[in-house]
């Protein structure tokens, strides 16, 4: 049986991916959690893995040629996951790149435009009439460009459910913090349905949700961990 890869984790939806493919792959997994709201982040162990001081990371004892690997930023993760088990990133080549496009897509657009989202919205200081009706209304082309590429393929990348889907259906749970119902967007909401449906699904997001605060409950210390010049700091 093959020893268990260390997650480090907490439970957003950049950590949620990877639990998300753990659980589809049935890759055996132990949690390591990184508590984002106390500075777990910044401890010197941590950024030996990750350097840029962010979750998830991953540690993989049975590694290439058998020995241990680290591995970064929850992209490379999938893709270092999908190529060592063989499962849902496809090797056939225009398949491959499909799947890698709108990973991309996720890393680039999806995550940093809904974050910023997220925070004027929920978590800035002051609320911001610019920034909030900039973000939400990226949000809103966002959604507009998923659900156009749903109005062709069943799922993101084409036929099949890949780490594509992975990637960005974690982003897309806290729609309506986003500003954002999906009534509007038929064919995304079709596949949103599928994949929360899904059991594997359904168990990846429970991982460590009694760990996770929301805007209402976190203190100022937790806001300054998270936002504040700690993240600056050398």
């Amino acid at each position: 049986m093959a020893r268990p890869i260390e997650l480090y984790y907490w439970p957003t939806p950049n950590g949620h991916k990877i639990t998300i493919f753990c659980e589809e792959a049935g890759v055996p997994y132990e949690i390591k959690p990184v508590d984002i709201t106390a500075g777990d982040q910044f401890r010197e162990e941590f950024l030996r893995i990750s350097p840029n001081n962010k979750m998830p990371a991953i540690v993989d004892p049975e590694g290439p040629g058998g020995e241990p690997i680290s591995v970064f930023e929850s992209g490379a993760i999938l893709i270092y996951l999908g190529e060592k088990t063989g499962k849902f990133y496809p090797q056939e080549p225009r398949r491959k790149y499909r799947t890698l496009e709108w990973l991309m897509f996720q890393m680039g657009t999806v995550g940093p435009m809904l974050g910023q989202n997220h925070h004027f919205r929920a978590y800035a200081p002051e609320k911001i009439p610019y920034a909030i009706e900039r973000y939400t209304n990226e949000a809103a082309r966002i959604y507009r460009v998923i659900d156009r590429r749903l109005s062709e393929s069943e799922y993101i990348a084409g036929d099949e459910y890949t780490i594509a889907d992975m990637a960005i259906f974690p982003w897309l749970i806290s729609h309506e913090r986003q500003g954002q119902r999906l009534e509007d967007f038929p064919s995304l909401k079709r596949w949103y349905e599928a994949i929360e449906a899904r059991p594997a699904v359904r168990r990846a997001l429970e991982v460590g949700r009694e760990l996770r605060r929301s805007a209402e409950e976190m203190d100022e210390r937790a806001r300054e961990v998270l936002f504040g010049k700690r993240q600056y700091g050398r």
